[in-house]
């Protein structure tokens, strides 16, 4: 793993919110940090109520962690494009993210320790 990425166990239980629902709550999220950026909280795909999430066409690589897959979510009033991110097969170094998704936070979608 690139020195400057570490993943741990995320302390408590997290949420994800978007459009008035909730989309998923875990007691078993990751924190990833990489270098100065803000730490990202990464859920368990089974902890996250798919239904609301489509596979979207966008994708990019990153040179340390591998090939991300997009999400968009699908609410009751809107679609929110590229919303959330997974990487299907990461690279050895992180290899524990691999079926987690992260999200993009804003004024739509909400990612919060409760």
């Amino acid at each position: 793993m690139a020195d400057h990425i570490k993943i741990r166990p995320a302390d408590g239980t997290w949420t994800v919110r978007a459009g008035g629902a909730v989309l998923g709550e875990s007691a078993n999220a990751l924190e990833l940090t990489e270098g100065d950026y803000p730490a990202v909280i990464y859920f368990p795909r089974d902890d996250i109520a798919m239904e609301f999430l489509d596979a979207s066409d966008k994708s990019t690589h990153c040179p340390h962690k591998g090939d991300a897959s997009y999400f968009s979510i699908v609410t009751k009033s809107t679609v929110l494009q590229d919303a959330a991110w997974s990487y299907e097969s990461p690279k050895d170094g992180v290899a524990e993210i691999a079926g987690h998704l992260a999200f993009y936070t804003s004024d739509k979608v909400a990612v919060e320790q409760i």
